[in-house]
């Protein structure tokens, strides 16, 4: 008999998710949420909701009105405690003391694999209650209610959750698919300016690499995004979520075990930019930054056309992206740009491989292993002298 064996195993796992779009979802005629909860069960099922401080700041009735959803339904619902609030933006992410605490109240109020957390907010809230989730018995029901236009078209709607540590954006974090989530319209009246525009990066970076004729809406929408017109927005929403979804579900890498990732055009300096920046650029307005960078670089592989990249500045500008922030001209003591330090840290979190998508023509891709830093050098300074700023 041999001294070694082998055994080779190999299962797969069907995911499935509903991305709902609705308005108004804790309203007495909206069943939405009602419609994804098991109820056929001799008791209610138990439901933590976890909502983001901005969107409780912004509708100061939505606390009441969940309370009152909840015990309006409560033959099939039973809301453990009161809707628990949490920092928004990049704070909770940056916080595992407030990690654990949420951990701890998922235990200590009993929830089980077929019990539900639910939560409102942005991406970065959705990244840090989904993670804590995950980590609660392998894994609660986790329903997500994106609050900001950016979560609603990209960060919400995937299979990702993650946690910032040790200066790096999603150091730590794992693949968990949500039970569902609902998009409801009705949170975005709630944004500010920023929070408004930051999802249009999103749907300018997946339509550049993933279909040409939306990045030509898009084009045509700038100036209704840049007025904030709730249709135009809407549609690039449910297009953008669509192209999302469809890339997770055909592109045969779902959780990123290759070295490719398409999703992330624009991404290594739109991090590093971000924490730079201590997260005063938001992740959006990165993104802005990020995929004009490497949209000027394709340009001048000659992959797309340059009048496509002037373009693409020119909507952006229009939605109201500022694309020169000082952080990224920002120094190093060798006088090397602070900002070309995310090419390393893309290598190292892609396996050591650096592996980048960029248009080529736009609504396809190309990857490159390596960029010119001289080149990147020119293009940022051109971008941060450009009239258009």
């Amino acid at each position: 008999m041999s001294s070694h064996t082998t055994f080779s195993q190999s299962f797969s796992v069907d995911f499935q998710y509903p991305v709902l779009f609705t308005h108004n979802v804790f309203s007495e005629n909206n069943d939405q949420l009602l419609s994804l909860i098991p109820t056929t069960g001799t008791s209610p099922v138990n439901v933590m909701v976890v909502v983001d401080s901005g969107v409780a700041d912004a509708f100061p009735a939505l606390l009441n009105r969940v309370s009152h959803w909840f015990d309006s339904h409560s033959e099939y619902v039973h809301l453990v405690r009161p809707p628990e609030i949490v920092p928004g933006g990049e704070a909770l992410k940056n916080d595992y003391r407030l990690l654990m605490s949420l951990v701890d109240q998922m235990l200590a109020y009993h929830l089980c694999r077929h019990s539900f957390v639910l939560v409102i907010g942005g991406g970065a809230v959705l990244d840090a209650v989904g993670f804590a989730a995950s980590l609660v018995h392998r894994g609660l029901r986790l329903i997500r209610m994106p609050s900001t236009t950016l979560a609603q078209n990209d960060a919400g709607i995937g299979v990702k959750n993650g946690m910032n540590l040790h200066g790096g954006k999603n150091t730590i974090g794992v693949f968990a698919p949500p039970y569902a989530v609902i998009n409801d319209f009705s949170l975005l009246e709630g944004l500010n300016d920023q929070s408004w525009r930051d999802g249009i990066s999103e749907a300018f970076k997946v339509a550049m690499i993933k279909d040409a004729a939306f990045f030509n809406e898009l084009l045509e929408l700038a100036p209704a995004l840049g007025r904030r017109e709730a249709a135009a927005m809407q549609r690039l929403i449910i297009r953008c979520a669509e192209l999302h979804l469809e890339h997770i579900a055909t592109s045969g890498d779902p959780f990123e075990l290759g070295s490719a990732r398409p999703l992330d055009f624009g991404h290594w300096s739109a991090h590093k930019l971000e924490s730079i920046s201590n997260y005063r650029i938001s992740h959006g307005h990165a993104v802005a930054i990020g995929i004009v960078l490497d949209s000027a670089y394709a340009a001048r592989m000659g992959w797309i056309e340059s009048d496509q990249v002037s373009a693409l500045k020119q909507a952006l500008l229009t939605c109201g992206f500022d694309l020169s922030p000082p952080e990224l001209t920002q120094r190093l003591g060798d006088g090397s740009l602070q900002v070309l330090q995310g090419l390393e840290e893309f290598r190292e979190h892609l396996g050591g491989r650096l592996t980048l998508s960029l248009p080529a023509p736009i609504g396809s891709i190309r990857e490159i292993h390596e960029l010119n830093s001289g080149w990147l050098d020119e293009e940022i300074q051109a971008l941060q002298m450009s009239p258009c700023n």
